[in-house]
């Protein structure tokens, strides 16, 4: 029987591998991103790119565009993204546990899922990823989904107060962002839900100017890497954590790239 999901196995490869200084280019993210531009407009460029990795077909410049003149506000398009940053302004004010992750996917997924019974709450379904008209992957059977998040919110628990290297938090928000998206505990939102709650560590353990990191910019700039690199089993019972490494090293990656 498991008794954690977000794993250390693999920090010492990942030290190893990692090739950047984070503290280094978080200090220099601070002094660049923070002179320039305000939480709000990070917060709405986070949820444009975390929209447009799940196939949302309006960019920021765009979304800067109808925001201002009025033009398709209305789409639901558009508040889906609205939508997802009413869940970055409220996980700002509300610290990482289980209650408020619920609400913040309940506040994510208003535009997204039609029935209110799934919105904010453990699916109680099967659920699977299509490709190419292709079933590509399932997530947790509906049998063990709650107790696999049961012990999600546990491990998350424990990270949250333990003290942490800065390549340690890396490490482990990216993990908390793989396991997540793998439970796939929602009916819908949870990738949307597993980035917010990448970028929420990081805040938890950083302070608030990790908002600022543009995550999920690179992720969109790299999909085809991002989507192949968490590609690492054809179910969750299957999952090979053993591969993940690939994966938990593209989070730094979003200090450097530009």
């Amino acid at each position: 029987m498991k008794t954690r999901l977000i794993i250390s196995d693999y920090l010492d490869y990942y030290k190893d591998a990692q090739p950047i200084t984070i503290l280094k280019h978080f200090n220099k993210l601070k002094e660049t991103v923070l002179s320039t531009h305000s939480f709000g407009y990070h917060i709405s460029k986070s949820s444009v790119y975390s929209s447009m990795i799940e196939g949302n077909p309006i960019d920021f410049d765009s979304f800067l565009k109808y925001s201002t003149s009025g033009m398709n506000t209305k789409s639901k398009s558009f508040q889906e993204i609205k939508d997802l940053i009413n869940a970055y302004h409220f996980a700002s004010t509300h610290t990482l546990i289980k209650k408020n992750i619920l609400s913040a996917h309940s506040i994510l997924s208003e535009n997204l899922i039609s029935e209110d019974r799934y919105r904010g709450n453990i699916r109680d379904n099967d659920v699977y990823i299509f490709a190419g008209g292709k079933k590509v992957y399932k997530g947790a059977s509906k049998e063990i989904v709650i107790d696999e998040m049961n012990l999600f919110y546990k491990d998350l628990s424990i990270l949250i107060e333990r003290e942490m290297t800065m390549n340690e938090i890396f490490y482990y928000a990216a993990f908390i962002h793989l396991v997540f998206v793998k439970i796939h505990p929602f009916a819908d939102g949870n990738g949307r839900m597993a980035r917010l709650l990448e970028k929420w560590f990081l805040v938890q353990k950083l302070g608030k100017k990790a908002w600022f990191i543009e995550s999920e910019k690179l992720y969109q700039n790299r999909l085809r890497s991002y989507y192949t690199k968490m590609a690492i089993g054809p179910s969750y019972e299957k999952t090979n954590y053993d591969l993940s490494l690939p994966f938990l090293l593209l989070l730094p990656m979003s200090l450097t790239a530009r």
